[in-house]
């Protein structure tokens, strides 16, 4: 089985270009999916197209909480699915360096791994560098491969500046700037033949002290298993208030929220925002994830006072460092 990881700080579009990935191949992939939060988005968009097999890490993060767990479910998947692939989604804020340890610790004849890559959203660089400086450096100084995303989004004016700097930090990873929806299939399938080397270059380096922030950025996040606007024009109003801080720092979120008759998914990263369209088959479901997170806030809009008859009120997740859950 060979492993490739696939990492990228919180909306940078791993889950989006992890599809593209499984169309684009057609081999016998598994996804291990390490959600921010308790509510499976991606599992729910991943299932969409079918014909993968998903493994979910829900309780932590596998770079360092739950790195037993992790370690454990890849041999699992190793003995009983033993697919040709397994592609692991790390979470966003996960340090790259520590996940490909933790492969390497358990790795024996029947376990390879593959060159990483990191999905960066140019857009967000500066921004999410100085915030979390020491976890998102650490994605770009232990990835053999930074891919950019978000290139229907517009291209920043600083793309030069970034450019030079992502060669700065890391000069031996191999930077694609074209878009990988222009790639050719023949790059696709390269992804996944490229076989890590035995001495990989260390992300704990020195370069990486420049950017030493906190060793954890310390991040809330909110599910809710079911949420509800009275109509889809509801539901832009509420992401611009989103955005502008009305429910705290909200640095990401995503998922699917019945809207009328409709559930409209929705994507917010880095005070922008995204409503792609109706899901019909799609359970409305949602996760937030920042500081500060005005929750009752949160509940009182998404739980209107007038439901359908006979609806059940649906649960609420709450996640805090350290797993601490304080009284609402």
């Amino acid at each position: 089985m060979k492993i490739l990881v696939i990492s990228g700080f919180l909306g940078a579009g791993k889950t989006t270009f992890i599809k593209q990935l499984c169309r684009k191949c057609g081999r016998n992939i598994a996804v291990m999916e390490n959600e921010y939060g308790e509510v499976g988005i991606d599992k729910t968009l991943l299932l969409q197209d079918g014909g993968v097999n998903i493994w979910e890490l829900t309780e932590g993060c596998i770079c360092c909480s739950v790195k037993s767990d992790f370690a454990s479910s890849i041999l699992t998947i190793a003995n009983s699915l033993d697919p040709e692939y397994l592609i692991v989604e790390p979470t966003g804020v996960g340090k790259l360096s520590r996940v490909l340890e933790n492969i390497r610790m358990i790795m024996y004849e029947r376990i390879q791994l593959l060159e990483p890559v990191t999905i960066l959203d140019p857009g967000s660089f500066r921004h999410y560098l100085e915030r979390y400086g020491e976890i998102y450096a650490d994605q770009i100084y232990a990835a053999k491969r930074i891919l950019l995303s978000k290139g229907d989004l517009g291209v920043p004016a600083d793309i030069g500046s970034v450019l030079e700097e992502l060669r700065r930090m890391n000069p031996e990873a191999e930077l694609e700037t074209e878009h990988y929806s222009r790639k050719p299939d023949n790059w696709w399938q390269a992804l996944l033949q490229a076989e890590s080397g035995a001495a990989e270059r260390e992300a704990a380096g020195d370069g990486i002290r420049l950017y030493r922030k906190e060793e954890e950025p310390e991040l809330e996040n909110i599910s809710f298993t079911e949420a509800f606007l009275s109509g889809p024009e509801q539901l832009p109003l509420f992401l611009e208030e989103l955005v502008r801080g009305a429910y705290g720092e909200i640095i990401r979120a995503k998922g699917f929220i019945r809207c009328g008759a409709a559930a409209l998914r929705f994507d917010v990263a880095d005070r922008r925002y995204s409503i792609t369209g109706g899901e019909e088959m799609a359970k409305p479901c949602c996760v937030f994830i920042g500081s500060g997170i005005r929750r009752n806030a949160l509940r009182e809009l998404l739980f209107p006072g007038i439901r359908p008859e006979g609806e059940k009120r649906p649960s609420i997740r709450i996640g805090y460092p350290g797993g601490r859950t304080p009284p609402l």
